[in-house]
């Protein structure tokens, strides 16, 4: 199987040929914004370099596994192209507000408003739980991250990137997994651990709700390594010296009661304590 119609049948040659636009690229691909000429449709391409990812025939099951997956708050694989040279070619819907951490760094007004944040946290926690609950055995993501959630122009939220790792070679899924460790996604006590766990991607997914609720992303990259400059740290010292409430932007406590504010800051509290 070199080549999985997507549920709009849209043609290899029609994907492949696709006027592109590069928005991301990383150490084992790119991805891009291409426009479906036939369908008036755009599409998010993500091409795998064939020195970094497994045979083909060993990528085929992994493919048809996460193909199958069809979740609300999860991005689904439309299509599939294997090439000769062994490159990886997965098609997946395009969704026009980008990810999560652009939201965020934007400091759009809609991402400190309390609705906003309630339903990407919920959405995002649902797919999560759906991988790790609703397969035969847990899917762990191993990449979660504000980067890799998509949102829609209705704030949707949109887990992307799942089971990638699987598709790699073990030396580039270890340094995928080394680069969200480094980005301030992996539990300190689980730093040297090699494997990816339902557990670091609980601890990612709360790395992510202090990202919403804080609207700072998970690393300062203006703080040196002595200092404070991940959040899940920062954070944690503003607990404990009592200068909590300047983490939070003024916008996303208006109109919550005393009891939401309290349990904001219980669930601060909570996260910590697991550490």
């Amino acid at each position: 199987m070199d080549f999985a119609e997507d549920t709009r049948g849209e043609g290899v040659h029609e994907i492949l040929d696709a006027p592109g636009e590069v928005i991301g690229k990383s150490s084992y691909g790119t991805l891009y914004k291409a426009s479906l000429v036939n369908s008036h449709s755009l599409a998010l391409l993500r091409f795998l370099r064939p020195t970094c990812t497994l045979r083909t025939k060993e990528v085929v099951p992994i493919v048809e596994l996460l193909g199958s997956i069809r979740h609300p708050n999860l991005v689904p694989l439309n299509a599939f192209y294997a090439g000769l040279r062994g490159e990886i070619l997965m098609v997946h819907p395009f969704y026009g507000l980008g990810n999560l951490a652009q939201f965020i760094k934007d400091n759009n007004g809609e991402a400190r408003k309390w609705p906003v944040i309630y339903k990407i946290s919920i959405g995002i926690a649902k797919g999560v739980h759906h991988l790790h609950s609703s397969l035969d055995k847990p899917l762990i993501h191993g990449n979660l991250k504000s980067k890799n959630i998509l949102l829609d122009r209705h704030y949707n939220p949109y887990v992307s990137d799942f089971g990638l790792h699987l598709l790699l070679n073990p030396t580039m899924a270890q340094q995928m997994l080394e680069t969200t460790a480094s980005q301030g996604y992996k539990a300190p006590e689980m730093i040297k651990m090699k494997d990816a766990s339902e557990e670091s991607d609980i601890y990612s997914l709360g790395v992510i709700f202090l990202e919403l609720l804080t609207g700072k992303l998970s690393i300062d990259e203006k703080f040196s390594r002595d200092q404070d400059f991940d959040l899940p740290s920062a954070l944690r010292n503003a607990i404990l010296d009592d200068r909590i409430t300047g983490f939070y932007h003024p916008d996303i406590l208006l109109g919550l009661s005393d009891d939401r504010r309290v349990i904001i800051k219980i669930g601060f509290l909570n996260f910590f304590s697991l550490q």
